[in-house]
């Protein structure tokens, strides 16, 4: 059995509930008709159940489960429903892991507009079905697989009552809104802990939901640059940098779904639902990691920008080849010595100024040009031909078309190709992770705005046709 089926067992067993107070406990584990779960009861023996209780999951219907697949077709999050109200980069990031995991996400959107992303181009894939507009972006096709996407305007009442609705029958909301702006619509934290006390509800934000900051809007480079990370970023003598790409951004969608994972195991053990409060600015403090550690120890400030060099290791940096950058990192005195076996330069590992790391800090700038004389006089593949084999560490510095076409990336299964139902196929990434016992995968494409309105409204909200389809003329949904 898994472990919520036993913690729901243990709960039974626990109260000995009398029969009429079993379908509100059970229907707080299960969208399920009650029909389907058998049970035996009488006043000397204990509640029991012939059927796992907790069915929610993502399938092509609503009908059919995989929250009982074995082998390696088994999701880990099979059977968790995830209410999505967040947008832009964390939040779907977060949500698109907990997808590709099994969850059943419902990415609630403006009805007219969708997520902020949807019109964050070029590039644009474009549309190959003849509908009007450029297409779908590359940005919001990134972080939306495994969703269906609920095209809804809850600053109409009939839209709140869904929302609600929605919330009854959800395991996980995750929003990112300011602090409180929710709270008009009752959909802030202690609002629908009422309806649904089991719910994990998940407020991604830039400055959390206290201190002096947390009413003020918060974006990746903001808070890159105000919690110290571009400060460590760029070269040495150059102006602090951005990362490439929005890591705070990313770590705090980690940080939520780690965090939401964890909060349903508790509430397996407990029953009890709660509120996690994820900001950039935190998860931006907590993964400065080593650098804070030594400020703190020291009590001084920090090194600075490094490049791609160490402060405290040399050689371990990048270098100029003939026709790109190669990184060499000669970590210890045996890799250095390697190192300079492979340069043609043996004599330099029995040098004074470079025969233990310390002289070799000490000596920086000078070894540094030195190599770097070395590199420059060959192609990058050349260096990574001579430098096969010997033990040390390398690495060619590629842009982003070299890693997706690097032949390691496809080795790892790390691009493949779906099929999208406006735009053709399309080349994206996979989930990172291999499990043994596990397959997350991409069963659906990052879905157009509004595809799954209807289904999610009849199947999840239990509505009319002719109900969907008023709200539609009013505008509530799309």
């Amino acid at each position: 059995m898994s472990g919520i089926n036993l913690a729901l067992r243990r709960e039974l067993l626990n109260r000995q509930l009398p029969r009429q107070l079993l379908f509100p406990v059970l229907r707080s584990y299960t969208t399920a008709p009650t029909r389907h779960i058998v049970f035996k009861y009488n006043t000397n023996k204990p509640v029991t159940y012939s059927k796992p209780v907790f069915t929610r999951c993502i399938s092509t219907s609503y009908g059919a489960s995989n929250a009982t697949s074995t082998g390696k077709s088994k999701l880990p999050l099979a059977g968790v429903r995830v209410l999505d109200m967040s947008r832009v980069l964390a939040g779907p990031y977060c949500t698109q892991i907990l997808g590709d995991l099994g969850a059943d996400i419902i990415k609630v959107e403006h009805p007219g507009r969708g997520d902020d992303t949807r019109a964050w181009g070029p590039p644009f894939a474009e549309y190959k079905d003849g509908r009007e507009g450029p297409g779908e972006s590359a940005y919001y096709l990134s972080v939306n697989r495994n969703k269906k996407s609920l095209g809804l305007s809850f600053a109409h009442p009939e839209g709140v009552e869904i929302l609600h609705e929605l919330a009854k029958n959800c395991d996980v909301l995750v929003e990112n809104y300011l602090p409180s702006s929710l709270k008009k619509y009752n959909m802030d934290y202690d609002s629908i802990r009422k309806i649904n006390p089991r719910m994990i509800y998940a407020s991604i934000t830039g400055y959390g939901q206290t201190g002096p900051y947390s009413n003020r809007p918060g974006f990746d480079v903001m808070v890159e640059a105000e919690f110290g990370l571009m400060h460590l970023t760029g070269s040495r003598d150059g102006p602090p940098v951005k990362v490439g790409v929005a890591v705070t951004d990313l770590t705090t969608g980690l940080y939520a779904c780690n965090s939401i994972m964890a909060a349903l195991l508790a509430r397996a053990n407990t029953g009890e639902g709660q509120h996690l409060d994820v900001c950039l600015s935190d998860v931006q403090t907590a993964t400065l990691a080593n650098m804070a550690e030594s400020v703190l120890i020291s009590g001084k400030r920090d090194s600075g920008r490094w490049g791609t060099a160490h402060p405290s290791v040399v050689p371990y940096q990048g270098f100029k080849t003939a026709d790109g950058d190669i990184f060499l990192g000669g970590a210890n005195d045996r890799l250095f010595g390697i190192l300079c076996e492979k340069l043609g330069k043996p004599e330099w590992s029995k040098d004074p100024k470079y025969v233990t790391n310390n002289e070799r800090v000490r000596n920086r700038k000078e070894l540094e040009d030195l190599i770097e004389v070395e590199t420059t006089k060959r192609t990058t593949q050349e260096w990574l031909d001579i430098l096969k084999g010997s033990g040390l560490p390398y690495a060619a510095v590629n842009d982003v078309m070299g890693t997706l076409n690097h032949e390691h990336t496809k080795a790892r299964g790390m691009v493949q190709e779906i099929d999208h139902p406006s735009c053709g196929p399309i080349k994206v990434l996979s989930p990172p992770v291999k499990y043994s016992n596990a397959n997350p995968s991409i069963r659906s494409p990052p879905p157009l705005l509004g595809e799954h309105t209807d289904e999610v409204l009849e199947y999840v909200v239990g509505l009319k046709r002719d109900r969907i389809q008023s709200l539609r003329a009013k505008g509530v949904v799309a």
